[in-house]
C-alpha cells in the first residue's frame, strides 16, 4: 500500500500514467477497427455481445501479459535464424532481420490473418453472394458467433502482446501499466457501439476500415521481418484518408439535402 501512495505521489508517474494511456487507445484502435466490422457481420441482436465479449477478452490478456512480463520479455528472444542476409542498406546493415523470435512469429502470422481476412471482406463487399441462394439461418448464426470470437481472441492475442510490450519500455511499474490499460478499454467500450453502427451505416467506411486492415496486416508483417515502420506514420495516413472520407460524405449529404430540396419545391410547384 506504502508503495501505491508512493507512485501516487510522484508527478513523473502521472506523466507516464497519461502518456500511456493515450498510446493505449490508439494502438487499440486497429482492434476496435477490427471488433467493429467482425460483429457488424452477426445478427444484431449478437453484435453488442460479440464487442463486449471481444474487449473483455482484451482486458483480460492485457493483465494477463503484464502479470507474465518476465515470460513476455522473453518472447524476444531469438529462437531460430535463417543464416542469410537478403539486401543491405546504405551503411551496410541488413534490410530486415534473419533472426526471430517468438514475438516476431506471432506479428507474421497476425498480420497474414488480418491481409486474409480484409481481403475475404473485400471480395464478400464487392461480389457478394447472389440472394437466392438458400442457407439454413439458425445454423449459420450460432457458427458465426462462435467463429467471430475465435477470430476475435486471435486479433486480441497479437494486438495485445505488440501493446504491452511497447508498455513495458515505457514504465517499469507494474500497477501504472494496469491502470492504463483499463482506462483504455474503458474508453474502447464507450467507443465501440457508436464507431461499430457508424461503420455499419455508412457501406464507403466500410471499405476504408478494410483498407487499414490491410495496411495493419503489412505492418504487423513488415515489422515481424524486422523493418519497423513507425506508428505515426500509418496513423497520420488513416486520419488522412478519414478526413478525406468525412468531406465526401458531407458532399453526399449536401447533394442529397439539395436533390431532395428540389424534389419538393417541384411537389410543391405541382
Amino acid at each position: 500500500m506504502d508503495s501505491l501512495l508512493q507512485l501516487a505521489a510522484d508527478p513523473a508517474v502521472w506523466a507516464a500514467l497519461v502518456t500511456l494511456v493515450v498510446m493505449e487507445v490508439v494502438l487499440g484502435i486497429d482492434n476496435l477497427v477490427f471488433i467493429s466490422i467482425l460483429s457488424n457481420k452477426l445478427p444484431e441482436h449478437q453484435r453488442q455481445s460479440a464487442r463486449r465479449i471481444g474487449l473483455s477478452l482484451a482486458l483480460i490478456m492485457r493483465i494477463a501479459l503484464l502479470f507474465s512480463i518476465a515470460w513476455l520479455v522473453g518472447l524476444t528472444k531469438p529462437v531460430f535464424d535463417l543464416g542469410f542476409h537478403g539486401a543491405v542498406g546504405a551503411h551496410g546493415e541488413p534490410t530486415f532481420d534473419t533472426a526471430f523470435s517468438w514475438r516476431d512469429l506471432i506479428l507474421i502470422a497476425g498480420g497474414l490473418f488480418l491481409l486474409w481476412k480484409a481481403t475475404k471482406e473485400i471480395h464478400h463487399s464487392v461480389d457478394p453472394a447472389p440472394t437466392g441462394d438458400v442457407m439454413d439461418t439458425s445454423k449459420a448464426v450460432i457458427s458465426n458467433f462462435g467463429s467471430a470470437i475465435f477470430q476475435i481472441i486471435m486479433l486480441d492475442l497479437v494486438f495485445s502482446i505488440d501493446s504491452i510490450l511497447t508498455a513495458v519500455g515505457m514504465t517499469d511499474h507494474v500497477p501504472v501499466m494496469i491502470v492504463a490499460v483499463v482506462i483504455a478499454v474503458a474508453v474502447m467500450f464507450l467507443a465501440a457501439d457508436p464507431l461499430a453502427n457508424f461503420i455499419n451505416n455508412n457501406p464507403t467506411v466500410v471499405m476504408l476500415a478494410l483498407g487499414f486492415l490491410l495496411m495493419i496486416g503489412l505492418v504487423l508483417i513488415a515489422d515481424g521481418f524486422g523493418v519497423h515502420v513507425p506508428k505515426g506514420y500509418i496513423y497520420a495516413a488513416m486520419a488522412f484518408s478519414a478526413l478525406v472520407e468525412g468531406l465526401n460524405m458531407w458532399s453526399r449529404a449536401n447533394h442529397a439535402k439539395k436533390a431532395k430540396q428540389a424534389a419538393d419545391g417541384e411537389a410543391k410547384g405541382d
